[in-house]
């Protein structure tokens, strides 16, 4: 008989989630605050690193950070105006842009990623053996809405 209440099990699984989602994530914020480092901010800088001098395309960066095309927009202002970001014209679609990370943009994301990536390791991939964090990516492909359900 189907019910509208969580089953025991469920509801503390839930709560796992909620709860160490939040502590991770204010403990990685609090990490980049001394940087002048969202994290919203660090992602869109990070991936930008990762694609190197030729940039992406801001369509691509807002659909990769789960962003409204406004919300990105006003993302990108900041860091353009902070001098962390360009943008010019897409080479490939007149109608695009590409954003691509200035000098200093790239100065401070090496810094925010090292302290990041530290603070990631000592929060969470620190206390996972291999077996677990293989369990982990397994549950995040499962519940991965994009996916077609099992």
């Amino acid at each position: 008989m189907a019910t509208d209440e969580l089953r025991d099990l469920e509801q503390q699984a839930w709560e796992g989630f909620l709860y160490t989602h939040e502590r991770l994530w204010r403990a990685l914020a609090a990490g980049l605050a001394p940087l002048d480092v969202s994290m919203a901010e660090y992602s869109v800088l990070s991936l930008l690193y990762e694609a190197g001098p030729k940039g992406m395309r801001m369509s691509d960066l807002a659909q990769r950070r789960l962003m409204s095309t406004g919300g990105f927009t006003r993302l990108a202002d900041r860091l353009q105006n902070r001098g962390l970001i360009e943008r010019r014209p897409s080479a490939v679609d007149g109608r695009s842009f590409e954003a691509v990370l200035t000098r200093s943009g790239r100065a401070l994301t090496r810094r925010a990623r090292r302290r990041h990536h530290s603070d990631l390791r000592a929060l969470f991939f620190g206390r996972l053996d291999d077996d677990h964090l293989r369990g982990l990516a397994d549950i995040w492909a499962l519940l991965d809405p994009t996916r077609d359900a099992p």
